[in-house]
């Protein structure tokens, strides 16, 4: 068994190449995972974006952007992703984050701040909206039909009929099925409030110590998978666990954790990803804590269930009746 590795990306360049050469760095390595920060009103691109410009140029390590659901539309969030999907041939991602800062609701001018546990709920909603629409195209829905002229099975596309408190969706979506099914969703969770709220694959939590971590994984459903978040460096101010020794020392800290806490990985916040890949991760190599994976998707990767299409199978069960 083999831990997974991740870093978290947060700069502000609209440089290209700045996100290229790091994002190759963590894909070369053999990196899991690559998380893009984001929120609104900062300076700095839209991580989604840089996740799509990057995915042509990597072949291996998964993209997961922060995209935030107050004030953006389950709808695009869908879209957008489905297509980073596709871009990256299965690699997509998405870490879910909602916006409490009134600047950024003025900001948007859609409506006024909400209160933190209404946004985590409607965040829930999104989520589900967003993985109803990643499923409203069965997967053989696109036939090519030339004799007939027909390109998609309209029975192969349903709509999804979503209402809620904060929106109402009806769909289909306008993008096909993503590769994966449905992209790995994520999600920063500091306590229960998130983790006992979003129905998420990963959480990203930030422990104090091993035992810390070790607290909150036995908190967390057992099919979600822990990712431990650690500062390198001191470099960028965070809520996290900062580290600053040498790679021999990081490596240390995090087998400790790993035996410890049970977590199924760390990610690494930091402002270079060569302070990872350049010694750390073959020294976690070298000690058969960290091994590369063969797979090509991200939930492969993960070791995530295979996404089942939710209509597919309504209709399949329908069809035996």
């Amino acid at each position: 068994m083999t831990l997974h590795l991740a870093v978290a990306l947060a700069g502000d360049s609209f440089a290209a190449g700045d996100w290229i050469d790091q994002v190759r760095r963590a894909d070369e390595a053999g990196l899991d995972l690559v998380t893009f920060d984001d929120t609104f009103g900062r300076r700095g691109p839209d991580a989604v974006q840089v996740a799509a410009r990057v995915a042509p140029l990597t072949r291996h390590v998964g993209l997961v952007p922060v995209a935030t659901t107050t004030h953006t539309e389950p709808f695009h969030l869908s879209t957008a992703l489905a297509t980073l999907d596709w871009v990256s041939r299965g690699r997509a991602g998405w870490q879910v984050r909602v916006s409490t800062d009134p600047a950024e609701a003025a900001l948007l001018g859609r409506r006024g701040p909400l209160a933190a546990d209404e946004l985590i709920a409607e965040a829930g909603d999104v989520i589900e909206v967003v993985r109803r629409l990643w499923d409203s195209w069965e997967d053989d829905a696109i036939i090519k039909d030339v004799a007939t002229g027909r390109y998609i099975d309209r029975a192969k596309l349903h709509y999804i009929d979503f209402e809620g408190p904060h929106f109402t969706v009806k769909g289909p979506s306008i993008v096909p099925r993503p590769p994966q099914g449905r992209p790995v969703v994520a999600a920063l969770a500091h306590g229960p409030r998130v983790w006992d709220s979003l129905d998420a694959d990963v959480f990203f939590v930030t422990p104090a110590d091993a035992d810390d971590a070790a607290r909150k994984v036995r908190a967390i459903a057992p099919e979600k998978k822990v990712f431990a978040d650690i500062t390198v460096g001191g470099h960028v101010p965070a809520d996290a666990a900062t580290f600053d020794g040498t790679p021999a020392q990081l490596a240390d800290l995090i087998q400790n954790w790993w035996t410890v806490s049970g977590v199924d990985g760390f990610r690494l916040r930091v402002t270079d990803v060569a302070d990872v890949t350049d010694v750390l991760v073959p020294e976690l190599r070298r000690r058969g804590l960290f091994q590369p994976s063969e797979h090509t998707t991200l939930r492969e990767r993960l070791g995530l269930p295979v996404a089942v299409n939710r209509y597919a199978a309504r209709s399949e069960e329908a069809s035996v009746a």
